[in-house]
């Protein structure tokens, strides 16, 4: 039994629950390692099964060695999750309310002879805090991002001037991501050009990469199942004053931010030091969403740098640091790096320089 599953035992007995359904497909992956994209776990006291149908019983059997497999047949997953939970005596039934639709709870609901627990943010909770095994994926995982950033920059130098687009960069990005081991990326990657840099979530799209423009660069990747994720930002052509001042005003908030973070800290409590540094400095109106928030299986997991976050900062919590400043009509700047909360202060996983970049 492994220690993931120890743990949530101990959260099913506190909350007087015999049995716990996972269905969601995160919290699946944390808990046991299977990838494929039906399933459901049951947990009990004396079964650990993972209930999938026959595409994937060859795949659980390699990928959960800590689990039991289950094959839905006909029934589906929840009947055949029942009968299980009808063979172990078990009478209190967890489940996800966060990730069960309306359609699943009232097949739920039809089942009289159980009682049925809505639960929340268990297996989120857990996830906070990385293991060393999660940390290390972390860390490959922006390497490979760091990688294909420097060859970025280089594919950017060499092609601009040929009328390079949003789309062609982030199309190159993701493929030197794949070719240095990702599986894929973490998210749509942001390649924003000129004005549209001023969007902090923008679509890439045919816009080409032309002289006086900002362009931001926000990208990941997955690897072994875990998501990274770093931005830089770019000036084409040649930096003006206002360029620089921009840059640097997030540049300060951002490293004011890196310096201050530490365990015991609150998470809206980092979010202003950099947000009274870019305030300060006259573009507080301009910075509207949270500092960084944490990864892992998900691009976006709890906790957040927010004003509103009020989590302990713990050893082992992964986080993005990622001030910014978007002026419509303008452009944008953002500068984000992928940090582990250590005992004392931070582990830095993202190495790529934060000098203002300029491509000639």
């Amino acid at each position: 039994m492994s220690e993931r599953v120890q743990k949530l035992l101990l959260k099913m007995n506190d909350l007087k629950i015999d049995a716990m359904l996972i269905g969601s497909k995160s919290n699946r992956l944390y808990m046991s390692g299977f990838t494929g994209s039906n399933a459901m776990l049951y947990i009990s006291k004396s079964k650990q099964v993972i209930i999938t149908d026959f595409r994937y019983l060859e795949q659980v059997k390699e990928q959960c060695k800590d689990f039991q497999v289950a094959n839905q047949g006909t029934e589906g997953l929840i009947k055949t999750a029942l009968k299980m939970a009808q063979e172990d005596g078990a009478r209190y039934i967890g489940f996800e309310s966060d990730h069960t639709n309306y359609t699943t709870y009232l097949e739920l609901s039809n089942h009289k002879n159980f009682n049925f627990v809505p639960t929340s943010h268990i297996v989120e909770a857990f996830r906070q805090i990385k293991d060393e095994e999660e940390i290390n994926r972390l860390r490959q995982a922006e390497r490979i991002g760091d990688l294909a950033f420097s060859h970025i920059v280089s594919f950017i130098t060499a092609n601009y001037q040929k009328g390079l687009t949003e789309n062609e960069v982030a199309l190159e990005l993701e493929r030197v991501m794949r070719t240095n081991g990702a599986s894929g990326t973490s998210f749509a990657s942001i390649v924003a050009a000129g004005v549209k840099s001023a969007l902090p979530h923008a679509e890439p799209g045919s816009e080409v990469l032309k002289q006086g423009d900002f362009v931001v660069i926000d990208f990941g990747c997955i690897y072994k199942g875990y998501c990274s994720d770093m931005t830089r930002t770019l000036v084409i052509g040649e930096a003006t004053e206002k360029h620089k001042a921009i840059y640097d005003v997030v540049l300060q908030a951002q490293l004011a931010a890196l310096r201050a973070i530490k365990p015991g800290m609150l998470g809206r409590e980092v979010d202003q030091v950099a947000r009274d540094i870019i305030t300060k400095a006259g573009y507080g109106e301009y910075f509207g969403h949270g500092l960084g928030h944490s990864t892992g299986v998900d691009i976006h997991e709890s906790p957040r740098f927010s004003p509103l976050d009020a989590t302990v900062l713990k050893k082992g919590m992964i986080m993005t640091v990622e001030p910014g400043i978007y002026i419509p009509g303008f452009g944008g700047v953002r500068i984000e790096d992928l940090i582990v909360i250590t005992d004392d202060g931070i582990e830095n996983l993202t190495h790529s320089s934060k000098e203002l970049i300029v491509i000639k």
